[in-house]
């Protein structure tokens, strides 16, 4: 069996994962707010367990043959990642605070207790909402997926768009994991630092939902002004 198109694969979808962006932002975020980032973490693995089904079963193709609605898809998770990074910047006040043990209140009352806990099932369905309509992720398995399968091959077609899904989905897991524990242990004691980042994140996010959401503005709209 030729292993090239996975390892082709592989290296851009390493490449990317490894590519600061959205997903990142909503990582270290979710490291420093809640006390577990794993629900955040599944979540994103799971948008990505969804692009494979859909590329398995021929969706993804249909989607890389119709701009419009890669272009409606993708202004639409710009809006959900506008939404994400406003409430990411509102909360960059608890940032660090779950993992920070043993600080008082002036009001007498533990820090750690003033902080509202995480949601394991809404952190799960905002992870979820984040790379299942990431543009970015859109184009890895859209346009550039389809583009390493072999209909020559011994392995179906199907076989070959799950197994490079599922290394793609390995890459994102291990790294966004890393990411968030290095977030936790390098910041979390440092609620002023802890704030800072969590703050630049939903900025982050905020302008990438911005730029995203203005390039498909053109994009749908430009045509019909021509």
């Amino acid at each position: 069996m030729d292993l090239s198109p996975l390892l082709g694969f592989a290296g851009i979808s390493l490449t990317l994962a490894l590519t600061p962006g959205a997903d990142w932002a909503y990582t270290i975020a979710a490291g420093l707010r809640a006390r577990s980032a794993v629900p955040s973490v599944a979540g994103l693995c799971a948008g990505y367990v969804v692009h494979t089904a859909l590329v398995a079963t021929g969706l993804g193709v249909l989607l890389a043959a119709r701009p419009d609605l890669v272009a409606w898809l993708s202004a639409a998770g710009a809006v959900y990642l506008l939404w994400l990074g406003a409430a990411t910047a509102r909360g960059w006040r608890r940032a660090g605070f779950a993992a920070a043990g043993g600080t008082v209140l002036p009001s007498g009352e533990r820090l750690e207790d003033a902080v509202r806990p995480g949601r394991p099932a809404l952190d799960f369905l905002k992870g979820l909402g984040t790379s299942g309509i990431n543009p970015k992720a859109l184009l890895l398995f859209a346009a550039i997926m389809p583009q390493f399968v072999r209909t020559d091959s011994a392995l179906p077609v199907v076989a070959q768009t799950t197994a490079m899904g599922l290394t793609h989905l390995a890459f994102t897991a291990v790294v966004y994991s890393l990411v968030a524990v290095g977030a936790r242990r390098l910041l979390a004691a440092k609620p002023r630092r802890a704030q800072a980042v969590t703050l630049v994140s939903g900025v982050l996010m905020l302008g990438i939902g911005g730029f995203l959401l203005a390039e498909q503005a053109v994009a749908l709209v430009g045509p019909a002004l021509a």
